[in-house]
């Protein structure tokens, strides 16, 4: 179901919280975040996320500032936009700054915005970003009423939540990835850059890129991660880039 002329190249972000969690574990400073971080870049990976949370059990607000002068790629940001976490990004200037509706004492992000609901308030958080030169995206599912929604917020781009995508591949293979791509079409369409993340790994991503049009970049953390203990940290992101990786 791959369309050619939709080609174009997706970018690997690495979300690097499970390495903050790792050395959270038992204090100090290893394994080495900045070495980490650093690394990854010179493997290949096209950017850098970060999810810092108000209880910082992995990633610090202070992690998120000594990271900036280290991360010469794309730096992303996600998270709830609190007072804190809009004060630490306009601190940082990270390229990106991903929304996402995580209440405090969530483990991980389990759903996307309902946009319609808290339209007013992220518009005014997303004009805020703007006037900083950061650019914007939405963390969403594949609802059309919502992404027609976030294209009134002003927002730059949107981030499909894939948890879903990720659940169906199990059992049907690349027919899991139907509603995702029409959302990109239709997000492309309302002048939206894709992203996408959530439970993307090995045995799914290469479906999913190759399947989905206009996507600009994955954003993928835990799976890599886990990866990087049995194959190394370089052959994870060689493995992840090369699921990327579509013939013309």
């Amino acid at each position: 179901m791959s369309d050619s002329s939709k080609v174009q190249n997706t970018g690997l972000s690495v979300n690097v919280n499970k390495i903050a969690t790792l050395r959270n574990a038992r204090g100090g400073s290893i394994p080495d975040l900045l070495q980490a971080v650093t690394r990854i870049q010179s493997f290949g990976a096209q950017g850098v996320t970060v999810h810092p949370r108000p209880d910082e059990r992995h990633i610090t607000y202070q992690d998120v500032r000594d990271l900036r002068p280290v991360v010469h790629r794309e730096f992303n940001i996600e998270g709830y936009p609190s007072d804190d976490f809009i004060k630490l990004v306009l601190e940082v200037k990270p390229e990106q700054v991903t929304l996402v509706p995580d209440s405090p004492n969530v483990i991980t992000s389990n759903a996307g915005w309902n946009v319609p609901e808290n339209e007013q308030m992220l518009k005014d958080v997303i004009d805020q970003f703007s006037k900083a030169g950061i650019r914007t995206s939405l963390f969403m599912d594949t609802s059309e009423k919502g992404i027609y929604a976030a294209a009134l917020t002003g927002t730059n781009r949107i981030e499909l939540y894939t948890e879903g995508y990720a659940v169906k591949h199990k059992v049907t293979g690349e027919d899991a990835v139907i509603p995702y791509a029409r959302a990109a079409t239709l997000a492309h369409g309302l002048g939206l850059g894709i992203n996408a993340g959530h439970d993307l790994d090995l045995s799914n991503l290469k479906d999913f890129s190759n399947n989905v049009p206009y996507l600009d970049e994955v954003s993928i953390g835990h799976a890599l991660i886990s990866d990087a203990l049995y194959m190394g940290l370089s052959n994870a992101v060689a493995k992840y880039l090369a699921c990327l990786n579509k013939a013309v």
